[in-house]
């Protein structure tokens, strides 16, 4: 007989829009596709330490390398301000627009991508 095979599927927190409705995004900057969490999980050599800078109140964070310098920008659909801190060490996986800040993954747009 046969196991069954048990996959864990994790999925953002609920995203409230200003409106009070349900975020049914999926792209950069808003809820993370199951689909794309696996892509992630599956690709861990993508990963770019840095270091979390400035927060807005509307959802960018500047990312700092290592030796100081901001080396990008991202947008999340909500302010990043009680989420991550400045200089606190976050992670940006390349390709796949995904901040890892903790245990936390958020699906993020890159200020390249605007």
């Amino acid at each position: 007989m046969t196991s069954p095979i048990r996959v864990s599927v994790e999925h953002t927190d609920v995203c409230l829009h200003e409106a009070g409705a349900l975020c049914a995004e999926v792209g950069p900057g808003h809820d993370m596709h199951m689909l794309q969490r696996r892509v992630v999980a599956a690709t861990p050599s993508r990963w770019v330490d840095a270091i979390a800078g400035a927060t807005s109140e509307d959802g960018w964070l500047d990312l700092h390398g290592l030796d100081g310098r901001v080396v990008t920008r991202v947008w999340h659909h909500e302010s990043l301000r009680r989420t991550v801190l400045p200089g606190e060490p976050v992670a940006l996986h390349a390709g796949y627009h995904v901040l890892s800040v903790g245990d936390t993954w958020l699906n993020v747009r890159d200020e390249c991508d605007s």
